[in-house]
């Protein structure tokens, strides 16, 4: 199995730890809230929401619609300021290419900055397999590393945790206590994390957009953890998934403008790099070294099918934030990595999680947030079909209906028998019916 896949029942088992738990409740309810209003607050403020949102739309799907020439682009500008490209058509594959990276370095410690495509990769495993320290320095990952747990939200990855907690766990490090405040927790991390910084061999990051235009790599970030990691270290590693371009820097700034205000509600991100290859001989800082490793993981499965759309997402995290079911069920409950209606339609497509589909309200909310109008809890209906396998019980039950109602007398017979028999109905449907109060059966229908 997979990092992706999810056997069948999972979600269920998960999402009902998480809602028995009332500290988890609190932090998710609390943090979830906060964003939702930041974002709300931060379109009210845009002159034209929809046209940015129609441009951000175009300029995505322009982008995966081209995108074979759109990499063999990027690729020729990134190599022509002498960064190297790998392809990579598995999570297999591209764990192999960046440990012979890390190998050859040769890299005793590798800091990452917060990568959702290494979680799904698996690469923190794989480096370790091979004696290889790894720090996590994004702020939310390193209170995850600290915990021995996996990102709950695309953009706030320890969204579960509250202050209290995470003392806990940055008082466990050095045995030092510290006050459950952000700015003496920050103050906390900077401390424990400096050294790895400066003594770090290889720095991974992620990607939010690659502009095939120019060669460049743009990293958006709050704390300045990306920007030391791909800065410091001699080498630097970005992890790519083959759909984060963009052909312009028109198209990067449009999709910038909708990232930062859909995600956290600002008008733009602290930290917004763009880097565009390796350190010049006239530059001072940078890496001597610039591997950026594309990849595939499923994606090219996506495209050219009718869930292509789903390859424009920019991994905001607005669609997590209004979704009903994660506010309650929580990250864990979808898995490892993507959670959140946009992971219940992504995972699906890229592994085996039968139950993601049925992990929404259909409310339409995700749709409605989405900042490149993703048709999100269509994308659920549909997968929901495509993954419906009733049992030979279950057709032979319906064949029987079908045949019953298929004349008056059959209907009036069936229809008597179940209101004899609906009082019993509690009790064979006992996980459906609990929530529910199924109205008394009529003898005849009456139009009020």
């Amino acid at each position: 199995m997979t990092q992706l896949e999810r056997p069948a029942g999972s979600f269920r088992a998960q999402a009902r730890r998480t809602l028995a738990d009332a500290h988890t409740q609190d932090a998710l309810d609390l943090a979830t809230a906060r964003l939702r209003s930041n974002r709300i607050r931060a379109w009210t403020e845009l002159d034209d929401v929809e046209e940015l949102r129609e441009q951000g739309r175009e300029a995505r799907t322009r982008a995966i619609r081209n995108l074979d020439a759109n990499i063999e682009r990027f690729t020729r500008a990134l190599e022509a300021r002498g960064g190297h490209v790998h392809r990579a058509a598995d999570a297999e594959a591209a764990r192999a290419e960046i440990v012979d990276i890390c190998r050859a370095a040769p890299a005793r410690t590798v800091a990452k900055s917060k990568s959702m495509a290494s979680e799904e990769i698996g690469l923190n495993g794989a480096l370790e397999a091979e004696g290889i320290r790894v720090v996590e320095t994004d702020l939310g990952e390193y209170i995850l590393q600290l915990a021995g747990e996996h990102p709950a939200h695309i953009i706030a990855p320890a969204i579960e945790k509250t202050a209290e907690d995470v003392a806990a766990l940055f008082e466990a490090v050095d045995g030092r206590p510290v006050e459950a405040e952000l700015e003496a927790l920050t103050a906390r991390a900077r401390e424990l994390l400096r050294q790895d910084f400066l003594s770090a061999d290889v720095g991974v990051t992620g990607a939010n957009f690659a502009v095939a235009e120019t060669g460049s790599i743009c990293l958006v970030e709050n704390e300045g953890n990306g920007r030391l990691v791909s800065a410091l270290p001699r080498v630097h590693v970005v992890i790519l998934g083959m759909e984060r371009f963009v052909e312009t820097t028109a198209d990067l700034a449009v999709c910038l403008r909708l990232l930062a205000r859909s995600g956290t509600g600002q008008l733009l991100t602290t930290n917004t790099v763009v880097l565009t290859g390796p350190r010049g001989q006239d530059e001072e800082d940078g890496p001597e070294e610039l591997h950026v490793v594309i990849i595939d993981n499923g994606r090219g499965r996506i495209r050219g099918t009718r869930f292509e759309e789903m390859l424009n997402c920019i991994r905001c995290g607005a669609c997590l934030n209004v979704c009903p079911v994660y506010r309650k069920a929580g990250g864990a409950a979808y898995g490892p990595v993507y959670s959140g209606p946009m992971g219940a339609v992504l995972v699906p497509l890229l592994a085996r999680a039968p139950d993601l589909p049925h992990a929404s309200s259909l409310c339409g909310a995700c749709t409605e947030a989405c900042p490149v109008k993703i048709p999100l809890h269509e994308y659920l209906l549909e997968l929901r079909r495509d993954h419906a396998q009733p049992s030979a019980l279950e057709r032979v039950a319906f064949a029987l209906w079908s045949l019953v109602w298929s004349r008056p007398l059959g209907y009036r017979l069936s229809t008597s028998l179940a209101r004899l028999a609906q009082p019993l109905a509690p009790a064979l449907a006992r996980p459906w019916a609990r929530g529910r109060a199924l109205p008394r059966l009529q003898r005849r229908y009456r139009d009020r």
